[in-house]
């Protein structure tokens, strides 16, 4: 799974306290069950609530993990979807020979491929990737809490309708 840039933070692990968290959805993959796998995902992410733009990048940011586990962590892999509090992790692991230091930058515009964590990590801001010694895992994660928008104050109030 390796693409190239910046460093990605490391560390996939368990949910508050220890506990294994809900898994949503836990489904191994190849190469011929990619969109498969990718309609199961998106499934799954709008029943727990993730819609419209952000659920379309978040689902993008995986499969593009799924793709580079097929490609080049030995064809297969394995997808988990959890629910930690209010926030969607989905692990992608492989069997791959790791990868080094990783490094993950968009490469030049005359080169093909190798564009997916950097993608994955755009798309979602929250890429961590981990090597060990039965493969690589790479996780993306998204907040299901709907963030508050700033207001801006309303012009229109005269100096004497303030209340100070």
């Amino acid at each position: 799974m390796s693409d190239g840039g910046d460093r990605v933070g490391v560390g996939v692990g368990l949910g508050v306290h220890g506990i294994q968290p809900p898994m949503l959805l836990s489904q191994p993959f190849t190469g011929a069950t990619v969109t498969q796998v990718r309609h199961l995902l998106a499934a799954q992410v709008a029943a727990a609530g993730l819609s419209g733009d952000a659920a379309d990048d978040f689902v993008l940011a995986v499969h593009e993990l799924v793709t580079n586990a097929v490609r080049h962590g030995g064809g297969a892999g394995q997808l988990e979807l959890s629910l930690r509090a209010d926030v969607l992790v989905c692990e992608v692991t492989d069997h791959g020979a790791g990868m080094g230091d990783l490094l993950v930058e968009m490469p030049a515009a005359d080169v093909p491929g190798g564009r997916g964590l950097w993608l994955a990590h755009q798309l979602t801001g929250t890429l961590m990737v981990v090597a060990g010694p039965a493969g690589v895992t790479a996780s993306v994660s998204a907040c299901l809490t709907a963030q508050s928008t700033l207001v801006a104050p309303d012009s229109s109030t005269s100096e004497r309708d303030r209340v100070d």
